[in-house]
């Protein structure tokens, strides 16, 4: 069988971000497609130097089904909300969001290195 790309978007480029946009941008098989930060950070500068597009949430959902998880890595409830608010306004039922418990989850598979903590974010769906 042949393997097929995913499409993939991070929201969030802090500690936990950075540490995921460096295991996952250089994966076969993974299409980073773009990433959302608001703040300049040095994460969201090698993304840019890399060629990868940063947008805004709002331009994630509007790429619609070509994106297949967004990665939300921003710790913040509300944009988890958002997002998930956003999606599902567009009808979009293809893309999943993926939240930083998922990415624990999914972590050792990709990276032999411990996976970044922060202590007060508060995980969940």
């Amino acid at each position: 069988m042949k393997k097929q790309n995913v499409s993939i978007s991070i929201i969030g480029l802090g500690r936990i971000g950075t540490a995921f946009f460096d295991a996952m941008r250089l994966r076969q098989n993974i299409n980073l497609v773009c990433v959302a930060e608001l703040e300049e950070t040095p994460t969201k500068a090698k993304a840019a130097a890399a060629g990868i597009r940063i947008v805004t949430l709002d331009q994630i959902v509007g790429m619609g089904n070509t994106i297949d998880v967004i990665f939300e890595l921003t710790g913040l409830p509300e944009v988890r909300k958002d997002l998930r608010e956003k999606l599902h306004e567009a009808r979009n039922y293809h893309t999943i969001v993926a939240s930083e418990t998922i990415a624990r989850l999914i972590w050792p598979l990709i990276d032999d290195a411990e996976p970044v903590a922060v202590e007060e974010r508060i995980p969940g769906y």
